[in-house]
């Protein structure tokens, strides 16, 4: 009896962990293929029954995760999401510390300052954003996932990785957003060792036609990568033939930041040992 008692505990877990991945499976989808998904296609999508579906989606509706469009009874993600993101953002050191130097970056550029950190490997999420100053209707990219390989904040990031790890990542999915998007894994990696030459990575339309982008690895305390910092704007400008002066201004600022977060003095882009962690600013 006491030998049965125990044996159920590991079968009751693996049913916990297994309600959960279902559960952020259902918010992923919401979020990707969304935004209103039936509990039919939402069971077609995740591969389980409707009735599980249903269960799990009444659990996160309570908790304020999702919630029910009542003209199509299809689900939404919820307001309690915002909140979660809301306090991620509020603990996410890097974006606390960037603030000052993302302001004084966009004051001396005159461009979009963006900070972003990898997500979930493949991407990078857009933690911050100072607007372009003066200009015109714009969108404020805060929370936005980019493909790590359609952006410069993506290339500054994964470029200072150890190689087994930008391997996986060259070896893996490599998304396309425009016709200027690079997915050939020599390619990126020739940008990539470019990127470690010279402290910087580039990026043309490659993720949105008509705009270009120039951004920095950032690092923290033992040389630990902590994201990137970049600016974006109209190719035209930035990568006109002056682009050097906007190159040098996101480098400067990107080793300040590194040292404000505990980061040496070391030049972070000199070339270093296979396998080896970086040296920091």
């Amino acid at each position: 009896m006491f030998r049965e008692h125990r044996s159920a505990i590991p079968i009751a877990s693996e049913a916990m962990v297994q309600s959960v991945q279902r559960a952020v499976h259902i918010l992923r989808e919401l979020a990707t293929a969304g935004p209103r998904l039936g509990v039919t296609e939402l069971a077609a999508r995740i591969g389980v029954s409707k009735p599980t579906v249903h269960a799990l989606l009444r659990t996160l509706e309570a908790e304020g995760l999702v919630r029910q469009e009542r003209e199509t009874n299809k689900y939404l993600l919820g307001s309690g999401l915002l909140r979660l993101g809301n306090a991620y953002l509020e603990t996410q050191e890097l974006r606390s510390r960037t603030l000052p130097w993302a302001d004084a970056l966009a004051e001396r550029t005159g461009e979009a300052v963006w900070v972003a950190v990898l997500d979930n490997d493949r991407y990078v999420l857009v933690v911050h954003h100072v607007l372009r100053r003066g200009s015109g209707v714009q969108i404020l990219e805060l929370g936005a996932s980019i493909p790590w390989n359609t952006c410069a904040l993506g290339k500054a990031i994964v470029a200072f990785l150890p190689q087994q790890e930008q391997e996986a990542l060259l070896q893996g999915e490599l998304a396309r957003l425009t016709g200027q998007s690079v997915a050939d894994p020599g390619t990126l990696s020739a940008q990539l060792e470019e990127v470690r030459r010279v402290g910087y990575a580039q990026e043309d339309q490659e993720s949105v036609l008509g705009e270009a982008a120039i951004a920095s690895p950032v690092f923290e305390r033992h040389g630990y990568l902590a994201g990137a910092i970049g600016i974006v704007g109209p190719v035209e400008r930035l990568l006109a033939d002056d682009r050097q002066q906007y190159a040098v201004s996101v480098r400067e600022v990107a080793t300040l930041l590194s040292r404000e977060l505990g980061a040496g003095r070391g030049v972070a882009w000199q070339a270093r040992p296979e396998n080896s962690a970086p040296s920091a600013p």
